[in-house]
């Protein structure tokens, strides 16, 4: 394939480079996008230095990519949309600029692969990373018995708001312990020691954007008649989004089907041990190993754990499960907790898998 990448200094950029690489996704030609400002900067790939392009209208940069990863902002995905597809790239954008139009598909793989070949624009929308780490879930539970109603509570990290909040957080507990005055420039208000029940605007239902991101992208990936009330939260944790789920059936559905499912399903991992409590697993710091290495003891370290925890979890792939109970408000009902790295699964690592299948099972692909 050659591939594009649009936002390429950015953190999703960036973890677009990490995910093609330790995926040893097939790139035969790599060009990097960004805004004038990044133009020019060198980033390192499989031993290659590759250098940013600068984003400009009216030229053929866009010639021969067959798949274009945007994360810039939803509103240069629509104003470079046209001269990134011209010539037939797939643009897969991270925004959130098309995920509503009807003729652009909203693909989760583990829910709905299939949609991405119904591309009339030649543009798949990645979703909101809240939502995708909830239908892929979501997705497990519905193969049990058809859900019926949904409520979450997400607890989204300063990744969410991209490099700079994740710096900000930082200095923010710097300035708190040193008795400094705090700057705040990301967030509504100081996020360190704090918790802010609010991420992006309210709308007039009093429902922030993010909340009807959750209500409306889960009907269109899931093709489902079910609601889904939200309350995001941000909270001072620096990476991987968590969230807590109420979910109502049409028939019961025991803790032992639910876990079964998520224990079967590639892209869940569970993690549901109550009896480990306050046994003294090690943190992610004392973990020994480098790389991938590193990476797989996290995860080991992890599935010790009682329950998934953003600690432990950063730059794995997987959406992580526990707490799995009955709904004692609801006979119908199960409640559950899920951990996941919002900027790789909620974002690169996503549109990614859609690229994969994409080359699996999209002829206009297959070289």
């Amino acid at each position: 394939m050659n591939v594009a990448i649009v936002g390429a200094s950015g953190a999703v950029g960036q973890e677009f480079l990490r995910v093609l690489a330790e995926r040893n996704f097939p790139i035969d030609e790599l060009r990097l996008f960004g805004s004038s400002r990044s133009a020019g900067t060198t980033y390192t790939f499989r031993g290659k230095d590759y250098t940013v392009i600068e984003l400009k209208h009216g030229t053929d940069d866009f010639k021969d990519i067959d798949i274009a990863f945007t994360s810039a902002g939803g509103g240069t995905a629509k104003d470079y949309a046209e001269d990134i597809t011209r010539y037939g790239a797939v643009m897969i954008d991270n925004s959130s600029a098309f995920r509503m139009d009807t003729d652009v598909p909203l693909v989760v793989p583990e829910c709905n692969a299939a949609d991405a070949l119904d591309r009339p624009r030649g543009i798949i929308a990645n979703p909101n990373c809240t939502t995708i780490m909830m239908v892929v879930a979501l997705q497990a539970l519905e193969n049990i018995s058809h859900i019926r109603r949904i409520h979450v509570a997400s607890y989204q990290a300063a990744s969410g708001a991209g490099a700079v909040a994740m710096a900000e957080l930082y200095e923010q507990y710097k300035q708190v312990l040193a008795g400094e005055k705090v700057d705040v420039a990301k967030f509504a208000y100081q996020l360190a020691f704090n918790v802010i029940p609010q991420i992006d605007v309210f709308t007039d239902n009093g429902y922030t954007k993010e909340e009807m991101k959750m209500f409306n992208e889960t009907k269109k990936i899931m093709h489902t008649d079910a609601d889904v009330s939200a309350m995001c939260v941000r909270v001072p944790s620096l990476r991987c989004h968590s969230e807590a789920i109420w979910a109502e059936t049409e028939r019961p559905v025991s803790v032992e089907e639910f876990q079964e499912a998520v224990r079967t399903t590639v892209g869940l991992q569970l993690q549901d041990n109550p009896a480990a409590v306050g046994q003294g697993i090690k943190s992610p710091s004392h973990l020994e190993g480098e790389g991938d290495n590193h990476l797989a003891a996290i995860a080991a370290a992890a599935a010790e754990h009682p329950y998934p925890m953003p600690l432990f979890l950063e730059s794995c792939d997987d959406v992580y499960v526990g707490r799995i109970r009955k709904d004692l408000a609801n006979p119908n009902g199960l409640t559950f907790w899920l951990v996941s790295d919002q900027i790789k699964k909620g974002a690169a690592l996503n549109a990614v898998q859609i690229a994969e299948w994409l080359i699996e099972n999209d002829p206009s692909l297959k070289k």
